[in-house]
């Protein structure tokens, strides 16, 4: 490891060493808090593991809510991270997409909240756009991609669950399929982060993402 992804990594250490708190729920634009710290949020397919991640990124497996029913978190989520005293950043737990259990008009209204959400947020910075490492790119994907770049709203795709993925020629595949999106993607940031909450891998380089992101202001 280089001196500069060191200290990148040492950053991201720092952002996330105070306890990550959950302050604020929106089920509605109007509702939303006050634009404040800039912001990062996290949207997927339902089970893609969003919650899983929050909760490895805090270091707290229950801040966010883990729930076995898909579709079930219909709201925005908000978590602070970082001290007044340095860098602050605020983590948006996004309603997962693709649910299948979930009426014509739920969706459509998630749908329009999450585009209003991404259009209209004066301090939303990037998405985490995640995709489950041990199955195929699903049309809810590639819709939200879409939705994303209407609403011209940088992302980066992250790889989640790479512990259960088997073979490593597997998972070899999905990332060069994912670096083949991005490659197509306007919007789409040009690194692509494997993680695996319950291993830890890819956390400290996600962290140290974010980091930058709250740096930068």
């Amino acid at each position: 490891m280089t001196p500069e992804e060191a200290a990148r990594i040492e950053a991201g250490r720092l952002l996330f060493a105070r306890p990550v708190q959950f302050f604020f729920a929106a089920q509605k634009l109007e509702g939303l808090p006050p634009a404040d710290a800039p912001e990062v949020a996290f949207c997927g397919r339902s089970n893609v593991g969003k919650s899983s991640l929050i909760n490895a990124l805090a270091g707290h497996h229950g801040l966010a809510r883990v729930s076995h029913t898909p579709g079930r978190t219909r709201q925005l989520n908000f978590f602070a991270a970082g001290e007044e005293s340095g860098p602050r950043l605020t983590l948006v737990d996004m309603p997962g997409y693709g649910f299948a259990a979930a009426s014509k008009a739920v969706k459509a209204d998630w749908q329009g909240l999450m585009f209003d959400y991404l259009r209209g947020r004066p301090t939303l910075r990037r998405v985490i756009l995640l995709m489950d490492a041990r199955i195929e790119t699903k049309d809810g994907d590639r819709a939200a991609m879409d939705l994303l770049g209407e609403a011209a709203v940088p992302f980066q795709i992250v790889l989640t669950k790479a512990d259960d993925t088997k073979p490593a020629s597997r998972l070899l595949k999905r990332q060069e399929e994912m670096a083949e999106i991005v490659r197509k993607r306007v919007a789409a940031h040009p690194v692509v982060i494997t993680t695996s909450s319950a291993k830890g891998t890819g956390i400290p380089e996600l962290r140290a993402t974010l980091a930058e992101i709250a740096a930068a202001g």
